[in-house]
């Protein structure tokens, strides 16, 4: 249930302030590849968490474009 209020939360935003959030997750993205690169990456796990919240703005982004 905790994937429904994220959904909920990200709903209720702007699509500029999704946007924001999407550029700012994405550079969070490029800077844990290069530390993965460099062998000073320490929390693996939040690739997948990244990833996922991506997802989840583009789709809100799409739904909204859509209505």
């Amino acid at each position: 249930m905790a994937t429904q209020s994220k959904a909920t939360d990200l709903r209720a935003k702007s699509a500029e302030d999704l946007n924001k959030e999407l550029v700012e997750l994405r550079k969070e993205e490029f800077t844990l590849r290069m530390q993965r690169g460099t062998g000073q990456l320490s929390n693996t796990a939040r690739f997948k968490q990244i990833r996922r919240q991506v997802a989840r703005i583009k789709t809100v982004l799409n739904e909204q474009a859509s209505a």
